[in-house]
């Protein structure tokens, strides 16, 4: 059998940003009423965290749970305890009108980090990334140039970006372009 790989097998960018491939991500997508206490239980007892609201993101290292719309959680555990914890979720949730999918293999995972990560996202995505408006703890779905993606902040120098795994050399190309030196903006 042979052993699962990452989409771009930790490929890396050092520019004003340090771009990488996060490697191997547990990712299951749940989906269902979020306010239900069978789900919320299933969800605390995988990640250890509270169902979060609205652009919320709960994750410390490679676990954690994430809103992505009114009815559905990217739910984040280590790749290698995947199985155990979407079996776990599955019959927790069983008797819930509710869903939990493994998507760990359909995704790519990376982390823009250093002083400029911020403007390096903000050259890609139509979301407001001041410091202000966007801060740890909080994710957005949306765009960069071309694909979807998700991203959120593990700290204020630090993201997470999630997207199809078909689309990873994509992004990890405009990632690149993005943070080549000397194309520092400026703005934040």
């Amino acid at each position: 059998m042979s052993e699962p790989i990452s989409a771009l097998n930790h490929a890396s960018y050092d520019g004003i940003a340090k771009v990488e491939e996060s490697g191997l991500q547990g990712m299951i997508t749940v989906r269902g009423n979020l306010s239900d206490k069978v789900l919320a239980k299933a969800v605390k007892d995988a990640t250890g965290q509270k169902v979060p609201g609205q652009r919320e993101a709960f994750v410390e290292g490679d676990t954690g749970v994430c809103w992505m719309s009114p009815d559905e959680l990217l739910v984040l555990v280590p790749y290698a305890e995947l199985n155990a914890k979407l079996a776990a979720m599955t019959d927790a949730l069983s008797g819930v009108h509710a869903l939990a999918v493994n998507v760990s293999d359909a995704r790519a995972v990376f982390r823009v980090s250093g002083n400029s990560a911020r403007e390096v996202l903000a050259k890609l995505a139509p979301v407001d990334l001041s410091p202000e408006a966007f801060q740890p703890g909080q994710i957005r779905r949306s765009r960069l140039a071309q694909v979807a993606a998700a991203f959120w902040m593990d700290d204020t120098d630090t993201f997470r970006v999630v997207c199809f795994r078909s689309a990873a050399e994509y992004v990890f190309e405009l990632l690149k372009v993005a943070a080549q030196p000397g194309s520092e903006v400026g703005v934040y």
